[in-house]
């Protein structure tokens, strides 16, 4: 959509989202805009943001857990599978949670990155909610949603309610596109274009299976 609206040829660079990726990537001129980036990011300088999401729950409909908080008493039980430490070496916002309640035993940690032998590394965590290894899983809804529609059993996935735990824990995200620093001019132009092909992206998105959250008004 982007290069199609600037009138550019498209070429894609492709390498696994870890540590060192800004560095490997757009520093070094493998490429021109990265999507997916937080929109707080320092690392580069992030566009507006092109959508919103959120942590989620995922559980199998059969089950009919419905789980959407935190505080759920069953969180206590049920066999949960969450990832652990992220590329800045701290556990993502859903292993905070659980440990600031101190719901640890019953926890099943899966690595961020995943198994990069295997196809589709990240969907590990999806696929254990699937088979039955865990209960529910809590995931980033980006990739919760899109590989939780390519299972053989019906999934059910559920914000994350409230969009915060206390005052430094937040699983509502802005997220944005990115060029390097300093790209002021590719920046704007890529604002432009998010602001005109709203609509486009939005339809995208949800084919891909992103939840999307509105900012309230």
């Amino acid at each position: 959509i982007v290069a199609r609206d600037l009138g550019q040829p498209i070429e894609y660079f492709w390498m696994p989202q870890r540590r060192g990726f800004i560095r490997s990537t757009l520093n070094a001129d493998q490429c021109d805009l990265v999507m997916g980036v937080p929109a707080s990011s320092e690392a580069l300088q992030p566009t507006r943001p092109y959508y919103r999401s959120t942590y989620v729950f995922v559980s199998r409909r059969d089950r009919a857990l419905r789980v959407t908080s935190f505080d759920d008493p069953r969180l206590r039980t049920l066999a949960i599978g969450v990832q652990m430490t992220g590329d800045d070496y701290a556990n993502p916002p859903a292993a905070q949670a659980l440990a600031s309640r101190r719901i640890v035993s019953n926890v099943h940690g899966f690595t961020v990155y995943g198994d990069y032998s295997r196809p589709n590394p990240a969907r590990s965590l999806i696929d254990a909610v699937a088979s039955g290894d865990v209960d529910v899983a809590i995931a980033w809804g980006p990739l919760a949603g899109y590989f939780a529609s390519r299972e053989p059993v019906a999934l059910e996935i559920a914000p994350v309610s409230p969009d915060a735990d206390g005052r430094f824990v937040r699983f509502v995200f802005d997220i944005a596109m990115g060029v390097r620093r300093g790209d002021a001019a590719l920046a704007a132009a890529v604002d432009r274009v998010i602001a005109r092909r709203r609509g486009a992206i939005r339809r995208v998105l949800r084919a891909y299976g992103v939840p999307l959250v509105e900012r309230a008004s």
